[in-house]
């Protein structure tokens, strides 16, 4: 018999989610972010859902290299750049776009002879301190490029630190701003919680990442009044009962005891699943649609959930541990960690299905 853990994946929600997008920035192409395996959801099957989008951001050349395999023409960026000059040739061959973090990527390209030239996107350290340029450091990185025989067009480019948080963007914005004007370059600034709150900050490119996935990148505001559909859906079943008496444990460590007689279910889900280990007592989960939560420590394959109050949940009854009426970030708010973590480290083992 086959376990009931399944992840199912909702194409028309990707599709939906980025309209979404270009309802909020009608004037910018979309540079489409399907790093991580597509945010855990399947790189390629992303791909072809968001195949209106202009362009995808992904991590490495394997990435990049398997989209133009799979036939597709849009611009494709490194979000990390080339590591090596060995990887430029490849980055020619298969018209790839590099991001432009540091002086040794512009010295290797003024090394390189290649048959086409590389567009790139060169990054502006605004503040978030990670990677980029600092200010003083931009012009005379991004005249040096422009002089490059093997770079063709420059866009400039930089990341917000707190567009999901109180803080925002006009520092930083402000920032690039100072430095961007008068430059002729195209430019790309927004991720999802710029896109969907600074307008201001929208530019030439945008880049969604985790609106596309239906989660807000916001603590105050919801997907749903985002206008956000959940894309992942994780379900399961009950696969065992155990009945509590006061007193009684459940779990490893003993980590919940039963204030009072109670039902408990065993779901078929585990930190191997992908599951957070550190979901505490109280994580919210659906069980035969009505809201329960979790109780005790998550095990590598199982967890423990609250049957109380669902007199008819038993042996087979379904389980929702995030999406479609269980907002992920909810989930992950109750865990202590964010809806990218969960939805990125959905384990190989787990069935996908598309919907």
């Amino acid at each position: 018999m086959t376990r009931p853990l399944q992840a199912q994946i909702d194409l028309s929600a990707l599709r939906h989610n980025l309209g979404v997008a270009r309802v909020h920035a009608p004037q910018s192409k979309v540079m489409a972010v399907i790093k991580a395996n597509g945010y855990g959801h399947g790189m390629l099957r992303v791909a072809r859902a968001l195949e209106a989008a202009e362009g995808f951001a992904v991590l490495n050349v394997d990435e990049a290299m398997a989209l133009r395999e799979a036939g597709f023409n849009q611009t494709i960026l490194l979000l990390e750049g080339f590591f090596s000059a060995d990887e430029l040739p490849i980055l020619a061959e298969y018209r790839l776009a590099s991001v432009i973090h540091c002086l040794e990527q512009i010295e290797m390209l003024e090394m390189a002879g290649l048959p086409v030239k590389i567009e790139v996107f060169l990054k502006l350290n605004s503040g978030m301190n990670r990677l980029g340029f600092r200010p003083e450091a931009l012009v005379a990185a991004l005249q040096r490029l422009q002089a490059a025989r093997a770079v063709g067009r420059v866009t400039l480019m930089t990341h917000f630190a707190c567009a999901d948080e109180a803080q925002g963007v006009a520092a930083q914005l402000a920032c690039f701003d100072s430095l961007a004007t008068g430059l002729d370059a195209p430019r790309s600034l927004a991720n999802s919680a710029a896109i969907l709150r600074y307008p201001q900050a929208h530019g030439d490119w945008v880049r969604p990442g985790i609106m596309l996935y239906g989660s807000s990148p916001f603590a105050d505001a919801s997907a749903a009044s985002l206008d956000l559909k959940p894309v992942m859906t994780l379900t399961s079943a009950i696969i065992g009962l155990q009945e509590l008496q006061t007193g009684e444990a459940v779990g490893y460590g003993a980590a919940f005891r039963a204030e009072h007689p109670m039902r408990v279910g065993i779901v078929a889900c585990g930190y191997a699943d992908g599951y957070p280990r550190h979901a505490p007592t109280g994580t919210p989960v659906f069980v035969n649609g009505q809201l329960s939560r979790t109780l005790g420590r998550v095990s590598m394959d199982m967890l423990c959930v609250d049957l109380t109050g669902i007199p008819g949940a038993g042996i087979g009854s379904p389980v929702t541990l995030w999406g479609e009426g269980l907002p992920v970030e909810e989930v992950a708010r109750a865990a202590g960690t964010i809806s990218y973590e969960l939805l990125c480290a959905l384990a190989p083992r787990v069935p996908v299905a598309e919907v």
